[in-house]
């Protein structure tokens, strides 16, 4: 089991900035896909999660592939590209969440919980709003570079691996 946390205080500076990193993690999980079912098929599995101050990467499964399992997803990470039309897709299904979350009382009155309780939290109506307006593709490439400029990183690794 690995697991390692990407931590970027830019994420939180903005409501813009939250919605490029939904969407730059979304984007991530799709370019992985593919490469990544052979994988999947071998009984590793992987799981990236758009945590709250920065990226999670979790890997599990026989710790003799594990690696490279992880290798390639920070290959993937490294060299982050994506296509206009793969970003449309992206934001489209973003909407649906976003739209989707505001329309159950129960995660709405959540939302407005937290947004009372965290200091320097964003509301789902500010993220909501936000990608409604749009979002361009150099703003998300620019986020990217930003990101992965400002990263600090935990790791944890349990199991049958050497240091």
């Amino acid at each position: 089991y690995v697991q390692f946390h990407l931590i970027s205080p830019l994420i939180q500076q903005s409501a813009a900035n939250i919605v490029l990193f939904d969407t730059f993690v979304n984007i991530l999980s799709h370019n992985l896909g593919e490469p990544a079912y052979e994988a999947d098929v071998a009984q590793l599995e992987y799981k990236l999660v758009a945590g709250e101050h920065g990226l999670v990467i979790q890997v599990k499964g026989f710790n003799h592939k594990l690696p490279l399992l992880f290798q390639l997803i920070i290959d993937y990470l490294s060299d982050f590209s994506f296509t206009p039309a793969v970003f449309e897709m992206i934001t489209e299904q973003l909407k649906k969440t976003y739209f989707n979350i505001l329309i159950k009382p129960e995660t709405l009155a959540k939302d407005v919980r937290l947004l009372i309780l965290e200091h320097g939290r964003w509301s789902m109506i500010d993220k909501y709003q936000t990608l409604m307006n749009g979002l361009s593709v150099e703003s998300l490439s620019s986020f990217v570079k930003a990101f992965k400029s400002q990263l600090f990183v935990e790791g944890l690794v349990q199991g049958n691996f050497t240091s």
